[in-house]
């Protein structure tokens, strides 16, 4: 049996005063541990997306009358709000897993030694984007289902998704300065992608939003345009995502890129293909929840996807590497 050690009232009181400081000078965690709390936000991150979306398929988008209680008169669900009121208050508790995720990446990331402060600010702006995608949130349920503030809602999630895969990626990496792993050519088709990317999920807020799925009932406003003609548009998007994709993958192979880069570009595409299947199935089976919900799971996906092939094309070596690191410039004349 392990005896815990007595703290004394001076290490009570500073673990009082500052926990994080207190855990961080008792506790180390390894690399692998480190990994795993980051990778665990990341997963959340998908979770509070996906499960948001099914909150607006099954029309409990109000199934709790108000923020932050569920009711004026109560903070928890009630027998009279039924089968909706029980996943609105389900998916806001979802968002303490989600805090308890976040929180353990930080915990880990002020914890590792020597102190990464880039790891750990990082790990902090994930707090504060959840706390403002509740507030967000909230607002949402007092405007009524409003789309645009809807719309804001998923948009800030996937900021937190982006924020939480770039922290998992640094947590394989050291903190010096990055060095490019292709020519700058090939950089510059990953952020086209990534732009697009972002193109690409902002008109999929709109087709949403202009679409038969409000969220509550058929009094909930929706986007001033044409759903179809909305779709057509986030489906030429979609279009151009994937043309660039299929040149990332092929120029990957003309500069002989590193194998784990050229893992990530085929995992994109293979994302994609997924993703464009069940886009086009929903669209002429006019749109049932299970597949609307299936290409809300495939946006987290391939957002990762395409965040995590960005991310591969250059590398943050330990300080202390013996390797030297190649110049900008010498990999433009590949």
């Amino acid at each position: 049996m392990v005896r815990v050690p007595k703290l004394t009232r001076a290490e009570v009181a500073q673990a009082a005063r500052n926990p994080l400081t207190f855990i961080s000078e008792r506790w180390t965690p390894s690399p692998r541990t480190l990994r795993r709390a980051a990778l665990s936000a990341v997963v959340m991150s998908v979770v509070i997306i996906v499960t948001g979306g099914a909150v607006r398929l099954t029309g409990s988008g109000l199934g709790c009358d108000t923020w932050p209680k569920c009711t004026d008169d109560s903070l928890f669900a009630t027998r009279e709000q039924g089968i909706h009121g029980a996943i609105e208050f389900g998916n806001r508790m979802l968002t303490y897993v989600l805090s308890a995720a976040v929180g353990w990446a930080i915990i880990a990331a002020r914890a590792t030694k020597p102190l990464r402060r880039g790891l750990t600010r990082l790990a902090w702006s994930q707090f504060w984007i959840v706390m403002g995608n509740a507030v967000l949130g909230g607002i949402t349920v007092w405007a009524g289902l409003n789309p645009w503030t809807v719309a804001g809602h998923f948009m800030l999630a996937t900021g937190l998704l982006t924020v939480a895969t770039i922290t998992w990626q640094r947590t394989r990496e050291g903190d010096s300065t990055p060095r490019p792993r292709v020519p700058r050519p090939v950089r510059k088709l990953s952020w086209a992608i990534v732009g697009v990317s972002v193109v690409l999920i902002a008109l999929g807020t709109s087709v949403t939003g202009s679409g038969k799925h409000a969220g509550d009932s058929s009094d909930v406003p929706r986007m001033p345009w044409d759903w179809t003609d909305a779709t057509h548009v986030h489906a030429i998007a979609a279009w151009v995502v994937c043309a660039l994709a299929v040149a990332m993958w092929l120029v990957l192979r003309v500069v002989d890129a590193p194998d784990d880069i050229r893992a990530r570009a085929r995992d994109l595409l293979l994302v994609l293909l997924a993703q464009g299947a069940i886009g086009y199935v929903q669209y002429f089976t006019h749109v049932p929840e299970a597949l609307v919900a299936a290409h809300m799971l495939g946006s987290a996906l391939m957002w990762i996807a395409v965040l995590r092939l960005a991310l591969s094309l250059r590398e943050r070596p330990e300080t202390n590497a013996e390797i030297p690191a190649q110049t900008d410039a010498a990999l433009s004349t590949v």
